[in-house]
């Protein structure tokens, strides 16, 4: 890195690794005219763990397990991707009501996935109270993700073909309660939040990125979309069983912090209403595709004969990847999550390259701070809504 050099009324200061508004290890190195940002360097790497090294040396299924250490807070996104992509090369169907409860997951995984970013970004700008609420919601959905996987955060529930266990007894009825009782805290929070004087002080007309300028810097996700470009892969890819419900996108025009604020806000809704539409229209049948559990190469038909769905120990997947390479995507909380996968005829993938949201809508971080002011950055900063663990990988 060069020295940057400053003249005698710069000052050059450090923001993070342990900030507390950094939200995860990341540094800035912020060059000050009094309160103006003259410069802004984005210092990476503090959290990087070789995630792509260790997916070239594992079984998909031996991997499935570290993918929610990427993007912590949005973890059935990673693993989502993660099956996709061998489903798609091995051309595996998936069962309907499968791909049904795979929506529901996603859907309860974005709200998890807001509510974590509406929080901080509040208590950023200085308004706690918004911090303890999501939190109150933000729990309920994780009792519905133990009660489903076992576990609170790192869940490992997708499978090649499928998923790893069907919902349990009463867990719709609990999911739809908590539809009805989340609708009603999105109304608090807009009546506490939207227009409140010191919150729109702070948020409107910072951080504008034009429609245009959004597309040329690759940004994604509810960047993209606050910028008037409604753009969405759950439309635009129509995988899982998107196109089977009914949705709006949701946008803004104004391309600032608060246009940012108001498409995540909108998003939480329209997840509501995804999920209330799966849950009422959830289809019987396997919960998994057993085809793709065989050893052999060749397909055996007799393994989704009902006798097959009572063996106690299943076998472990040994699931080859075919000689071909594909780029498979899903529409993140934070954005286009994409994994581009080489196979070679082995249980190992030969390529493994991750695209992370937040890394990719970290770029224009230095390009919005120039000529603000130091409290901006904060505000700027928490819009963009960045993990670290899927920043550095």
């Amino acid at each position: 890195m060069k020295k940057p050099v400053t003249g005698k009324d710069l000052m050059i200061v450090n923001m993070g690794p342990h900030h507390p508004s950094m939200h995860g290890v990341l540094r800035l190195i912020v060059t000050l005219d009094g309160e103006d940002v003259v410069d802004c360097e984005p210092i990476l790497g503090y959290l990087h763990r070789g995630m792509e090294k260790i997916a070239e040396n594992r079984a998909i299924i031996q991997y499935l397990p570290y993918v929610t250490r990427w993007d912590y807070l949005a973890t059935m996104f990673t693993e989502a991707i993660t099956v996709n992509g061998p489903e798609q090369l091995g051309n595996i169907q998936v069962p309907k009501r499968a791909s049904y409860i795979r929506v529901i997951m996603l859907e309860l995984s974005r709200i998890a996935s807001h509510l974590l970013w509406l929080g901080p970004f509040m208590a950023d700008i200085g308004a706690q109270t918004p911090f303890f609420y999501i939190f109150r919601e933000r729990e309920f959905v994780y009792d519905l993700f133990e009660a489903a996987t076992g576990m609170r955060m790192m869940h490992n529930f997708f499978r090649i073909g499928g998923i790893a266990a069907d919902l349990p007894y009463g867990w719709v009825d609990k999911c739809l309660d908590f539809c009805d009782y989340f609708l009603t805290e999105v109304v608090e929070y807009q009546k506490l939040i939207t227009r409140n004087p010191i919150f729109l002080e702070r948020v409107e007309g910072v951080g504008i990125i034009g429609g245009e300028e959004a597309i040329n810097w690759g940004l994604s996700g509810p960047m993209l979309r606050a910028s008037g470009i409604p753009w969405d892969l759950r439309k635009v890819d129509r995988y899982e069983s998107y196109d089977e419900f009914e949705w709006e996108i949701q946008w803004q025009k104004q391309g600032d912090s608060l246009a940012r604020y108001l498409v995540r806000l909108s998003e939480m809704t329209e997840s509501i209403k995804i999920i209330q539409q799966a849950l009422e229209g959830l289809p019987g049948g396997p919960y998994e595709n057993l085809e793709s559990r065989g050893f052999d190469k060749k397909r055996n038909p007799e393994w989704n004969d009902f006798e097959y769905r009572f063996i106690s120990k299943k076998p472990s997947p040994t699931f080859e990847l075919s000689k071909q390479e594909l780029y498979v995507r899903v529409e993140a909380p934070k954005g286009e999550l994409g994994i581009f996968l080489i196979g070679d005829q082995s249980g190992f993938p030969w390529r493994w390259k991750i695209r992370p949201p937040g890394f990719i809508n970290l770029q224009i971080l230095p390009e919005l701070v120039k000529r603000m002011k130091l409290a901006d950055i904060m505000t700027i900063l928490g819009s963009i809504d960045i993990i670290m663990g899927e920043v550095d990988r």
